[in-house]
């Protein structure tokens, strides 16, 4: 064995009819491409032969220039392979061509004699070749052990996962969700390991970078390592669960992965979008790296793309049926996670939203408890201005009084070319603090983010399976929950809401919304905030919370915290959103809740942005003086929005309207409302002037004419919900069929969002983001749920559960949730075991 390299097997005992066997050689397939991790292949000897001893690859190898010819794959068990004895190979002396592997002779006949007396050793090449066909037949079936799960698909497509253990229970949802939509649970790991440039060219090479200054394949391997073993357990069946699907699936052709590794699951922790290490500008990193102007690189995710969530929790006081209920209403990228049900025999009941790829439920509820996330304001990602200085080819940074080494990393990142892959090389530095990630005023500025893979696969993992807000509140002194806000409900009727669980300790001398002086160390990180010193609410008074992205001051209405008894890098946001004022418009002095209202609730369609932004456009309307052009030719549409009473419908023409004006205003005053410290729609009602608002209203009408005919187009003409095919990146047609959607994006203060715009090619609006998955839960002795997906659960435009929820997502119709085994009767679509 050559350690971390390659394993070869059916090495024969006597050391002389291993040298003959292994010398033998016979010729060479033509295919030569180099080998990756655990596939099979002859060992090479010289040009045009190959030996005939056999090997399984530990690493991929591609820096191998001359290649291979592999023929197999081990698509289980590896670990098996990485746990063999690598003093037997080039340990042992001479290396494993020259034949000095007498410990291996040795030790292994001594232990052959000990345990088969009986058996005799191979005397000729034709026997041991039988031989070591069997012995692959044997590793196989150790390395690939049956199990112990089945899958019930639902009428709506959504996968009833039953294992004996957690781990099967892995196995089976990862296998469910490649089954629905492999192309994203792929994806999601290219970004996540920094490996998109290999698919998608030289225009990701930078992307990848910035993962890969985080995310490291030989530090995730030495994290799997040192992982608990139940954690391993669970991380061997979920790349089992892939590699098998792939395995019984060879029409399907990943882009890049072709075999799923258990410590790739340490990359990916936790299932918001892009996680902490989005937030590193991508112009500025190839500025710094490069050493040129920074210039634009296009985010994956668009600028207004929904990014937030509600989370409403209700306790049983305020409740019919004085059981808590919890609204769980994400809004993300559609179709960036699937609907299922996972079980075990070890306690194992979740159900909800799992981000493509992941081996957990990221929003949802079991029989006992339920959570939803929303994305936090909390401040916990910093840079720190580094003062570098270079002596000869080397970089130091100041630290105190002393000059510390800045350490280096080489990073490769390889990349598609129409003539084949190429690579681009880079020496990344990192301080104490992080890595550097652009420069700023001479100034080198690393940053520092939560990075504990472990542990937060961990809490994201055994969170699910919390049965009470002691167990839960336990699990969140992990303290790795970094980029979300948490609302939660059980069965027990308590009700809670948690700010961020991971908030750096900070001297609040310091402004950490801006690089800090990295020379200082009273700038340091100081640990985390405990629970405690969190603006937490548990159990209020008044019998609800909820979250919408906004501050946690308003949390639980008059029981909220207060401001002034945290830090300020608790949270980023300096005022009420309008999306906070509907929420607590719609909970205020509100009683008797049922799953149906939480669902009116959460569906209200006021709009409370416009009750700030119309009037002054109304007043400066009248303002005009009767001979002003404008006061004719905009009579009619200040009518309209003047009677309107600011509620969003499809039918509604008032709302097209006062959405393109607003949309358009912003524009128009974005860059002074910037200067001003502004949102450019608090701009708009407070600082804009009457020649704005006009000319805006004016623009607006002029846009509706010329894309729809007429300014008089209802809301729903516009607005629209289309799905007809599963390609990652959006695009639309406007000869295609689409379903109108009320809902607006979350700007204008709509609880329930959808982000929606113009396309190059369309007039019509098609939303990507906003209102995914959405779930109302009753805990009672028996929990009872209703759900809906944006589209459907599967991402095959052939499947008949590609778009059969459309209509229920664009109503707020939710179907019943099937959680109980007995509910799937008369309700089953296909029973089978992976």
């Amino acid at each position: 064995m050559r350690a971390g390299a390659f394993a070869q097997f059916g090495v024969p005992g006597d050391p002389q009819l291993a040298r003959a066997w292994r010398n033998a050689t016979i010729a060479d397939d033509s295919a030569r491409i180099s080998n990756e991790r655990g596939t099979v292949a002859y060992a090479f000897t010289t040009a045009g032969t190959r030996a005939t001893q056999i090997f399984i690859n530990l690493r991929d190898n591609g820096h191998d220039a001359e290649g291979f010819a592999p023929f197999g794959r081990v698509i289980s068990g590896m670990d098996v392979v990485d746990a063999l004895y690598s003093g037997y190979g080039e340990a042992s002396g001479g290396g494993m061509r020259a034949g000095h592997q007498n410990a291996l002779f040795a030790e292994g006949n001594a232990w052959l004699d000990r345990h088969f007396p009986a058996a005799v050793l191979a005397q000729c090449a034709a026997v041991k070749k039988l031989a070591l066909f069997l012995f692959f037949i044997a590793i196989a079936a150790q390395a690939a052990p049956k199990r112990n799960v089945e899958i019930i698909r639902d009428d709506w497509g959504i996968a009833h996962v039953y294992g004996k253990t957690d781990a099967d229970a892995v196995y089976g949802m990862i296998y469910a969700q490649c089954e629905d939509d492999f192309n994203r649970v792929e994806h999601n790991y290219l970004l996540a390991l920094g490996r998109l440039a290999e698919a998608d060219g030289d225009s990701e090479i930078y992307r990848d970078l910035r993962m890969k200054l985080f995310i490291e394949p030989a530090d995730m391997k030495a994290k799997y390592r040192q992982s608990p073993q139940w954690l391993k357990s669970l991380m061997d069946a979920w790349a089992d669960g892939i590699n098998r699907y792939l395995a019984t699936h060879p029409s399907v052709k990943p882009k890049v992965i072709t075999r799923f590794e258990p410590w790739m699951a340490l990359s990916f922790t936790e299932g918001s979008i892009g996680g902490d290490i989005e937030t590193i500008n991508l112009e500025r990193l190839r500025a710094f790296y490069e050493k040129t102007p920074s210039t634009p690189i296009a985010e994956r995710r668009d600028a207004n793309e929904e990014t937030g969530s509600n989370g409403i929790a209700i306790a049983p006081k305020l409740t019919q049926s004085h059981h808590a209920l919890l609204l769980i209403n994400p809004h993300t990228s559609f179709y960036f996670r699937s609907e299922l049900h996972m079980v075990s025999d070890e306690g194992l009941d979740a159900y909800g939203a799992v981000t493509w790829g992941q081996i957990f439920i990221y929003q949802g509820f079991n029989p006992h408890a339920g959570w939803m996330h929303t994305s936090s304001g909390v401040d916990n990602i910093d840079e720190f201005a580094e003062t570098v200085t270079k002596k000869g080819n080397d970089y130091s940074y100041k630290y105190g009084t002393d000059e510390r080494p800045l350490r280096t990393k080489t990073i490769t990142i390889p990349y598609k070319t129409a003539g084949g892959m190429a690579s681009k090389t880079f020496t990344a530095y990192y301080t104490k603090h992080g890595p550097i990630v652009r420069e700023a005023d001479g100034k080198w500025i690393s940053v520092s983010l939560m990075a504990d893979p472990i542990h937060a696969l961990t809490q994201s993992y055994s969170r699910t399976k919390a049965r009470s807000y002691k167990e839960y509140v336990k699990i969140m002194r992990l303290h790795t929950n970094s980029s979300n806000n948490t609302l939660f409900a059980d069965s027990d009727g308590d009700i809670a809401y948690f700010h961020s669980n991971f908030i750096p300790r900070r001297d609040a001398r310091f402004d950490y919304t801006k690089p800090v002086d990295g020379s200082d160390p009273a700038t340091d990180w100081h640990g985390v905030l405990s629970f405690d010193e969190t603006p937490n609410v548990i159990n209020p008074p008044n019998g609800w919370v909820y979250n919408s992205n906004n501050w946690p001051w308003s949390a639980a209405g008059p029981y909220s915290p207060k401001r002034s008894d945290y830090p300020p890098y608790v949270e980023r946001g300096y005022e009420e959103t309008a999306r906070g004022d509907h929420a607590l418009r719609v909970l205020t002095g509100q009683k008797d809740f049922t799953l149906q209202k939480l669902i009116d609730t959460a569906f209200d369609s006021d709009l409370p942005a416009f009750d700030k932004l119309l009037p002054p456009l109304l007043k400066d309307y009248d303002a005009l003086g009767a001979s002003d052009p404008l006061k004719s030719q905009l009579a009619d549409p200040t009518d309209v929005l003047r009677k309107w009473d600011h509620r969003r419908a499809a039918s509604s023409v008032a709302t097209s309207l006062a959405i393109f004006w607003a949309d358009d205003l912003g524009r128009r005053v974005a860059s002074e409302a910037r200067l001003s410290g502004m949102t450019p729609d608090d701009y708009s009602a407070t600082k804009a002037n009457a020649q704005e608002r006009l000319q805006s209203l004016t623009a607006a009408i002029q846009k509706l004419e010329r894309d729809f005919g007429g300014w008089r187009t209802p809301w729903g003409d516009i607005n629209r919900f289309q799905r007809f095919h599963d390609d990652i990146d959006s695009h639309f047609d406007d000869s295609q069929a689409s379903i109108p959607v009320p809902f607006t994006y979350s700007r204008w203060g709509s609880l329930a969002s959808f982000s929606a715009k113009q396309y190059p090619n369309t007039k019509k609006w098609y939303g990507t983001s906003g209102n995914s998955f959405v779930a109302v839960v009753e805990f009672g002795p028996r929990v009872h749920a209703r759900a809906v997906t944006a589209g459907g659960e599967s991402g095959d435009p052939a499947s008949p559960h590609f778009n059969d929820e459309a209509g229920r997502y664009a109503s707020g119709d939710l179907r019943e949730v099937y959680f109980y085994r007995e509910q799937l009767k008369g309700h089953t679509e296909r029973h089978y075991r992976p």
